[in-house]
Order: structure tokens, then C-alpha cells, then sequence
């Protein structure tokens, strides 16, 4: 094994000063995902889902900052959640709506590679995908390798309008990470950047302040308490539900929405 390899599996050495609970914010994660995937397929009227969904997607990103900071093997804990996002692709461009139901003819075109690609990896990707280059990003950060980061996230700019929250969420996960060990700093200057990003005004487009004026995504700035103030609930969820849970969900919003 080489030096770098070596350095690759050896863990990251951060003191971490934000909520360690991970059991806990975990869960609020994925109930409050579950929350808003209901609201945008099931229960649209209900727009209140979606406000306490935007919570979701900062708790991931912050675990996925967490995760970076502790894992033996920042490879393989990169390739699991690619692995995942590869196999739940099609189930999810399906479930949300992205692509309709029963558009690749499974029954025919199953040794399609080309089609399959086409029809469900170039429609709308996961969050997943997200996710996973903001921990090639993160890993090459913390190692020090500056020119592999630039080679990242020129990638990441050049993809960015076919991720799920585009570059804003791979920024989000950095943000998290560089700042995990100052919690008065992360909650300033996320929450500075959740309001920007939240609120069109600020980014140039001025309007009248009022509700509809407001990106949903604003409401994800509810998350930084969570975040920020620690708590030891002791709640713990196996890895392998964590991860499972993601597809099941997804499978669930299908079966909800199938044409009968």
C-alpha cells in the first residue's frame, strides 16, 4: 500500500464541536424527506409539506460533513452511496414524477444500456449523486490536495445544472465540513448562506417581501438548531436501514401513485 493510500484510509483528525447525535438528526432527516417527497407527489394542495421538508436535505449534507470527519475509509464510504444511487435512479426519476411510468419497455429493451441510461440517468439525478461529490470534494479538501479539488469542482460546475440543489448543495456540504468545529461560525455564516439562497431578493431579483416571494429552500435555515446545539438522545438506526430506507420510501410513493 502506498503512501497515499495509506493516508486515504487514515481517519481525519477534526474536532467536531456541532451535534454529534447522528442516530437523531438521522431520523429527523428521514422522516422530514419522507414529509416533502408525500407532499410533492401525493399531497400537493398541502403545501406545508414542503416547507417542513426543506429540512431534510441540510441534515444530509451535514451528516455527509460528519461522515467525511470520522470514516476509516473515505473510499468506500464515497462508492456506497454511488452504489446506491446508481441502483435507486430509475425507481426515483419514476416515483417523483420525472419520468413516466412505463416509459422503458423493461420487458424488451432490458439489455439496452444506452436506452436505460438515457431514459433515467439523464432526466433528473438523485440526491444521491449530490451527495456523493460533495464527499470526493470534502475528501480531497481535507487531504490537501488542492489541484484534485480544482479538478472536482470544475466537474461538479460542469454537471452542476443536472444535480438535485446544483452547486449550492455541494457548497453547503464544504461549508459544513470546514466549519463543523465552530458552531457559532457554521450557524452565521450557513445561515447567511441558506438566506441568500432562500430569498430571490437578495440575489438580485427585487421583489416585494412577502410568503410567495420566498424559495421553500428558505425554510431549510429551520435545520441549523438541529445542527448547531447538540443533543444525546441515544437513538441509534443500523446502517442498513438508513441506507434501505431511501428506496423504500421511494417504492412506497410509487405504489401510492400507479395508475389504478
Amino acid at each position: 500500500m502506498g503512501k497515499h493510500d495509506t493516508a486515504l484510509l487514515k481517519p481525519i483528525d477534526k474536532t467536531v464541536q456541532c451535534n454529534r447525535d447522528t442516530g437523531f438528526l438521522k431520523l429527523i432527516a428521514i422522516v422530514t424527506m419522507l414529509i416533502d417527497h408525500l407532499g410533492a407527489r401525493v399531497f400537493p394542495q398541502l403545501r406545508i409539506m414542503r416547507y417542513v421538508g426543506r429540512l431534510a436535505f441540510p441534515i444530509f449534507a451535514y451528516c455527509i460533513a460528519l461522515g467525511c470527519c470520522y470514516t476509516r475509509d473515505i473510499r468506500k464510504y464515497a462508492l456506497r452511496v454511488l452504489g446506491l444511487a446508481i441502483l435507486v435512479q430509475p425507481l426515483y426519476t419514476t416515483a417523483m414524477g420525472h419520468q413516466l411510468m412505463g416509459a422503458f419497455d423493461w420487458a424488451h429493451d432490458f439489455y439496452r444500456v444506452d436506452l436505460l441510461i438515457r431514459h433515467y440517468y439523464f432526466v433528473h439525478p438523485c440526491i444521491l449523486f449530490s451527495l456523493f461529490l460533495g464527499i470526493v470534494l470534502i475528501g480531497t479538501l481535507q487531504r490537501r490536495w488542492y489541484i484534485a479539488s480544482a479538478a472536482v469542482f470544475a466537474v461538479i460546475w460542469y454537471v452542476q445544472p443536472y444535480l438535485d440543489y446544483n452547486i449550492y448543495g455541494i457548497i453547503l456540504m464544504v461549508l459544513f465540513w470546514a466549519l463543523i468545529d465552530r458552531p457559532v461560525s457554521l450557524a452565521v455564516c450557513v445561515g447567511m448562506y441558506m438566506a441568500w439562497y432562500g430569498i430571490p431578493a437578495l440575489r438580485g431579483r427585487f421583489q416585494p417581501w412577502n410568503i410567495d416571494r420566498i424559495n421553500t429552500q428558505f425554510f431549510a435555515i429551520c435545520a441549523l438548531p438541529l445542527i448547531c446545539i447538540p443533543t444525546n438522545t441515544k437513538i441509534k438506526i443500523p446502517k442498513v436501514v438508513f441506507y434501505a430506507f431511501y428506496p423504500a420510501h421511494l417504492l412506497l410513493i410509487y405504489l401510492l401513485t400507479m395508475p389504478r
